[in-house]
């Protein structure tokens, strides 16, 4: 699969772990890959830098934002990628999904709307 191979190629800078649970909101530089649950916000702390990976045992209840955005996982919450958005085909998301460009595989589920919005550069 496409995507696989996309996020070997990214360097993760913060790992939550399959068995950790994090409670509270996320800001972050660089790569962040989600295994395990996420009850808060992850949010990039520059608009323009950064990725998300909700790897299939991946749970992030809240809003994801970033450039870059991979989900094979579980997304409560709305999601705001300035870049682009990927979407595998186990990806469930129960909320909006506002992107600048999106790769959507058969069988990835969207619970919401799908909003395109331009890019700003």
């Amino acid at each position: 699969m496409a995507f696989k191979k996309k996020v070997k190629a990214m360097r993760v800078d913060t790992l939550i772990g399959k068995h950790s649970k994090i409670v509270g909101d996320v800001l972050f530089t660089g790569g962040v890959h989600v295994e395990g649950e996420v009850e808060g916000n992850l949010m990039a702390e520059e608009p323009d830098k950064g990725f998300v990976v909700v790897s299939e045992s991946g749970l992030v209840k809240g809003e994801i934002r970033g450039p870059t955005i991979i989900v094979y996982g579980t997304v409560s919450g709305d999601v705001y990628a300035t870049g682009t958005i990927e979407l595998a085909s186990g990806a469930k998301i129960n909320g909006s999904v506002y992107y600048n460009l999106l790769e959507m595989a058969n069988g990835a589920e969207v619970n919401g709307n799908l909003v395109h919005q331009q890019s700003n550069t």
